[in-house]
């Protein structure tokens, strides 16, 4: 089976053929993989990366409609362009009361490490008392998406904001079982796994990016929400991805069409101290989540869920290559996307 077949045919075990075949018309799957023979006693990491990667992408534009939309008119109105996945993003709690799970950004170190991936800069959001952490795969850098995993340190905030934030992922349980954790040591230490193992672990992988917490008490959203926005929406949405990127050739012709076509997008382009760094985006989706009142009561509420940028990166005179770093102030003006108070 050639390389690729053989790498939709592991997203299919996860996410079932209609999903695969149209991430497979839709999505950039990078050439360079096949420098990495497929071998199935003996699978790259890189292989395991892209899958996982894969089936992020699918899973936010399953959330997000004006998502899929975005991606299937790029298909259609450029000439059967596909879309270049640069990067996922995803909140943590920087807090000891976290349930099952590692804290903070910790929970997907441990499974983003034995795929390749290594955090090779922090970035101060200092306006949102969070911290973010670039994770670049050290085999395709260029390539595979990278994750820009952030950490909202309840620390800083009042004694109030941190039991609530206590009742709230306190409550978390961990995907990751003893196999998973198996086949990530395996990873580590070979940099390969066999096809069998991908495909028991890849699930569970998929399974970490979402909310892992339970019930959520409407006087802790709301009392979130008055001090970060950042932490009520990770209240509603747990560890999902908060937002996916498409690399574009030309932001400001991305932007003019986007306007053009009336999308919900962002006023203004943030561009990078460096200029070489562009992104813009859509606004947050608005999806229902359910929350407890005082009365004990579940009731829907409209919140904000996860969204699409855009982002253009220029090369770097002094390495030739594009510029793969993030900028402090591009994210804390992304972030604003799901800002309910905006």
């Amino acid at each position: 089976m050639p390389a690729f077949d053989a790498l939709f045919s592991l997203v299919d075990s996860v996410l079932g053929q209609p999903a695969t075949a149209w991430l497979r018309e839709h999505v950039e799957v990078p050439e360079g993989l096949l420098r990495f023979n497929w071998h199935e006693q003996a699978l790259h990491r890189v292989w395991l990366a892209e899958a996982l990667n894969l089936c992020l992408l699918h899973k936010l534009v399953e959330a997000v409609p004006e998502g899929r939309r975005y991606v299937q008119e790029q298909e259609q109105a450029q000439h059967g362009r596909k879309v270049v996945f640069d990067h996922g993003a995803l909140r943590t709690v920087d807090w000891p009361a976290n349930g099952e799970l590692p804290r903070g950004r910790q929970a997907f170190a441990r499974l983003l490490e034995p795929l390749g991936f290594t955090d090779v800069r922090t970035y101060p959001l200092t306006k949102l008392n969070m911290t973010g952490w670039g994770y670049r795969q050290m085999d395709l850098p260029e390539d595979i998406a990278q994750f820009f995993v952030s950490e909202l340190h309840p620390g800083r905030f009042s004694e109030a904001f941190q039991q609530a934030v206590s009742r709230v992922v306190g409550s978390s349980l961990d995907p990751l079982q003893a196999q998973h954790h198996s086949i990530l040591k395996t990873l580590s230490l070979t940099r390969h796994c066999s096809l069998s193992q991908a495909q028991a672990l890849l699930p569970g992988l998929y399974q970490a990016f979402g909310r892992q917490h339970g019930v959520v008490q409407e006087t802790d959203y709301h009392c979130l929400l008055a001090e970060s926005a950042e932490m009520a929406w990770i209240a509603t949405e747990g560890n999902s991805f908060n937002h996916l990127t498409d690399r574009v050739p030309d932001l400001e012709a991305c932007v003019a069409q986007q306007r053009d076509l009336q999308r919900p997008l962002k006023d203004s382009i943030e561009v990078s101290a460096s200029g070489r760094v562009m992104q813009t985006a859509y606004r947050a989706n608005t999806v229902s989540r359910g929350l407890v009142d005082a009365a004990g009561v579940y009731r829907e509420h409209a919140v904000p869920g996860s969204f699409v940028e855009f982002i253009q990166r220029k090369i770097d005179p002094d390495t030739g290559r594009i510029d793969l770093n993030f900028d402090s102030s591009n994210a804390q003006g992304i972030f604003k996307m799901t800002d309910s108070r905006a």
